[in-house]
């Protein structure tokens, strides 16, 4: 289990200074010790993963975690809507009458790697899962994570010589991750650089946002956000909390595929709570299973590989080895943990 004891002192150290009692500590050192901690935090979780993975793709994903850029504190500002965002830099240039209504954002470093969704290591069993279905390395190719959310799975797979384009909806990401080296080349050693590159907009709905992502694609990832849940809802939910497309399903699985280079993986890989009781709120989210039935994938052109396999063992045995089921608010893993994937694949010829 991920050993907690470094983020908890520096949790001390951050009480004992808003207390007064360690005043002498300058802010930039807090900053460096928080910024220091993610690190360290990282590569714990790295070494916890790495008993649970068997293949060479997995194994270097996790391998590359000494290697990450260094996270850092950042600063946004943001409209009152909360649908623009700008660097702090950025906002610099903005007249002074937009300047003067922005809201300002101030994010710790752990906010650079996990965002709002937590260890980006989370991908190494997705990608164990590829591995045993034949991809054995992405050095030199081409991946499309489709609602990436944070810049560190797709950092890892750069670092491992791949072509990364992250898309998402969420503004926040691109002022989030424009200073100088977060995306562009990515060098590991004597490894062959790879390259990220951030898409935000609706994909394929938005015709920009589709001619910018491209194709030629050896895999197209999903983590959760193509949950049926959030694309189909059972129940009335809020829409803001849902997976708009733009496009028919049909419209959008044929999208996929003529993305796909010839032989190339596309997977939907989801991590899911227990769903809510009738008489409680729905929970988009909980439903995790395909949002396209096997009949319309195998309709496109895909060689169906696995539809909706069971992966809840795997899901809980990942969340117990980076920590999820103890500290202050433990997750009751049997009861509130399940993962389920889909995975298609274009056939060579």
């Amino acid at each position: 289990m991920l050993p907690r004891a470094r983020r908890r002192a520096n949790c001390v150290s951050i009480l004992l200074v808003m207390s007064g009692l360690l005043c002498a500590a300058p802010r930039a050192s807090l900053a460096a010790t928080a910024a220091d901690t993610v690190m360290a935090d990282l590569r714990a979780e790295a070494k916890a993963l790495r008993p649970l993975v068997s293949t060479p793709l997995a194994r270097a994903f996790l391998d590359g975690v000494p290697h990450l850029k260094p996270a850092s504190a950042r600063t946004l500002m943001r409209d009152s809507s909360g649908t623009h965002y700008w660097s702090a830099q950025a906002a610099q240039a903005l007249p002074d009458t937009t300047r003067a209504r922005l809201v300002k954002r101030d994010l710790p470093p752990a906010f650079y790697y996990q965002t709002r969704y937590g260890t980006p290591l989370a991908y190494a069993r997705p990608l164990e899962i590829l591995g045993k279905a034949g991809l054995s390395d992405v050095q030199g190719r081409r991946i499309l994570d489709f609602g990436y959310g944070s810049i560190g799975q797709l950092r890892l797979l750069a670092g491992l010589g791949a072509d990364v384009i992250g898309v998402d909806v969420d503004p926040m990401l691109a002022a989030l991750y424009s200073a100088p080296g977060d995306v562009g080349v990515v060098e590991r050693g004597r490894k062959p650089a790879g390259r990220i590159t951030l898409v935000t907009g609706s994909f394929p709905g938005d015709p920009t946002t589709a001619t910018l992502v491209g194709g030629g694609y050896s895999l197209i990832v999903s983590k959760n956000t193509l949950k049926r849940g959030y694309v189909h809802p059972e129940r009335e939910g809020d829409p803001r909390r849902l997976v708009h497309l733009g496009v028919e399903d049909t419209a959008f699985v044929r999208h996929i595929f003529r993305r796909l280079a010839p032989g190339g993986w596309f997977l939907i890989y989801n991590l899911c709570p227990a769903p809510a009781p009738p008489d409680q709120p729905y929970i988009p989210w909980a439903d995790g299973r395909s949002p396209f039935p096997r009949e319309m994938l195998a309709a496109a052109g895909f060689e169906v590989l696995a539809f909706d396999v069971d992966d809840s063992a795997a899901a809980r045995a990942m969340a117990h080895a980076l920590g999820w089921d103890s500290g202050p608010s433990p997750m009751d893993l049997q009861h509130d943990l399940f993962g389920i994937y889909t995975l298609v694949r274009r056939p060579a010829q």
